[in-house]
């Protein structure tokens, strides 16, 4: 198959979850992009009225708390990050939850941390609760419960979902989606980092996660996000072992997802291993 045909074969994602980072919630300054975060529920929304079954992944309870309180920077202490992110959570699901009511649609918030995610046991129940979400058609929005967990939000090596992009990518696997889409600030996956060489390239589809592919990877990132290319190679080579095609995107346009389960050649697409899908 061409790249095209297999950039087309993506229509065909049932489940899709799609994961924000704080970049793409929040402008330049540190605010609230309301405008858009409207655009964005509204196309998920319209997703799911195509009877696509949606997952969201949100960054951005430290940014929004920042906000909120009106910070005038993010917090350095971890137990200031962590009450920041009491508050930016809750303002962040008030926000998602006004939007998607005003599309007609339900959401439920799901707050993973790591010792979850690795318990059998709580795995299982964490899964139940995904899958009964889903059939009712509420929309789950997930994100790592920040004022608990300590991992997501240091800086140090042992970080266990990166910006949330390792994250998304474990919830795919416990949905098991067809299609994991990133948004970030970035238009794709690159040969080298766009920032600093104007000669890169973008990747537009990879079939495989080769030593070459990850020597690509730097650490591109925002400043208002933690998550460069590192956490979204992790991710992918997590979601194409489970069997899921993964999209980065720029987020800039939410109507993006709309261009990229269309096949239009837009991000970059990590393919799932042959075999692999369930």
């Amino acid at each position: 198959m061409s790249d095209i045909e297999l950039r087309k074969e993506l229509n065909k994602s049932k489940r899709i979850v799609v994961k924000v980072g704080t970049s793409t919630l929040t402008y330049e300054n540190g605010r609230i992009n309301f405008t858009r975060i409207d655009k964005l529920v509204r196309v998920l929304a319209d997703l799911a009225n195509q009877g696509k079954e949606v997952v969201l992944v949100t960054s951005g309870a430290i940014g929004v708390g920042v906000s909120k309180l009106k910070l005038q920077s993010k917090p350095k202490t971890l137990r200031e990050k962590q009450a920041v992110a009491a508050v930016g959570q809750l303002e962040l699901m008030h926000i998602y939850d006004k939007f998607f009511s005003e599309y007609g649609h339900v959401v439920g918030q799901i707050l993973l941390t790591r010792d979850v995610v690795e318990n059998h046991s709580g795995r299982e129940h964490v899964i139940n609760t995904f899958e009964t979400l889903i059939e009712k058609g509420i929309i789950p929005i997930v994100n790592e419960n920040d004022s608990v967990a300590v991992d997501e939000i240091e800086s140090g090596v042992n970080r266990v979902f990166g910006d949330n992009d390792t994250l998304s990518a474990i919830v795919g696997e416990l949905v098991s989606a067809d299609l994991l889409i990133i948004l970030s600030d970035i238009d794709g996956f690159y040969d080298s980092d766009p920032r600093k060489n104007s000669s890169s390239k973008m990747i537009s589809v990879i079939k495989e996660i080769t030593p070459e592919i990850e020597k690509c990877a730097g650490g591109v990132g925002s400043a208002r996000g933690t998550g460069g290319m590192v956490t979204k190679l992790t991710a992918a080579k997590i979601a194409t072992a489970a069997g899921i095609d993964m999209v980065i995107a720029n987020g800039v346009d939410p109507n993006v997802i709309i261009e990229i389960i269309n096949g239009e050649d837009v991000g970059s697409v990590f393919l799932h291993k042959e075999g692999s899908r369930k």
